[in-house]
């Protein structure tokens, strides 16, 4: 009993919503604000890549430092922890 009347409304929303869409414009391609604002998107993307490499060598120094880090000086700081007890950096 309620198919009909909501299978109505349904097609009439749908005509009313393909009228409204056939009556937008896309924008124009060679637009000189689209434009722009890709090549400011372009410049950020770049400037982004450009940070990330610096972050990932100072990730890659650090890991070498830490990596040639003394075996004595590990090896007495690991030896100043009593056995069983944890120790916390504050």
């Amino acid at each position: 009993m309620l198919f009909i009347p909501a299978t109505v409304i349904m097609f009439r929303m749908w005509l009313s919503h393909k009228r409204q869409m056939m009556g937008l414009r896309p924008p124009e391609s060679n637009s000189p604000a689209i434009e722009a604002r890709l090549a400011r998107i372009e410049q950020a993307v770049e400037v982004i890549a450009v940070e990330m490499e610096r972050v990932g060598e100072g990730q890659r120094f650090v890991t070498r430092l830490l990596a040639e880090r003394s075996p004595v000086r590990v090896a007495s700081a690991a030896s100043a922890v009593p056995s069983g007890q944890v120790n916390t950096p504050h």
